[in-house]
């Protein structure tokens, strides 16, 4: 883009990362997934398991099993928010 405007990479770029940092700030934490464009999808089991790049485009995963990936923003298509696995229960009479 000659232009001068941001290209859509870049505001599709911004609003993962918003995204992302707003998952990884939320009090409490949440596990969630990113899912790739090639299908892969990367659980996220703590905050501390997740690092930044100085520049914010790409962060690195680390799995329980000692096992990493390093992935690129712009390859990220969807967050996805695991549920806490804690039930509430129903009072009674409700």
């Amino acid at each position: 883009m000659g232009d001068g405007s941001p290209g859509l990479d870049s505001i599709a770029l911004g609003m993962i990362i918003d995204q992302l940092r707003s998952l990884y700030e939320s009090q409490p934490f949440r596990p969630f997934i990113l899912h790739l464009a090639d299908r892969r999808a990367i659980p996220v089991a703590h905050k501390e398991f997740l690092s930044w790049s100085p520049s914010g485009r790409t962060i690195v995963v680390h799995q329980p099993d000692e096992s990493l990936n390093i992935i690129d923003l712009l390859l990220v298509t969807d967050l996805e928010i695991k549920p806490d696995g804690r039930r509430r229960r129903r009072r009674k009479g409700a």
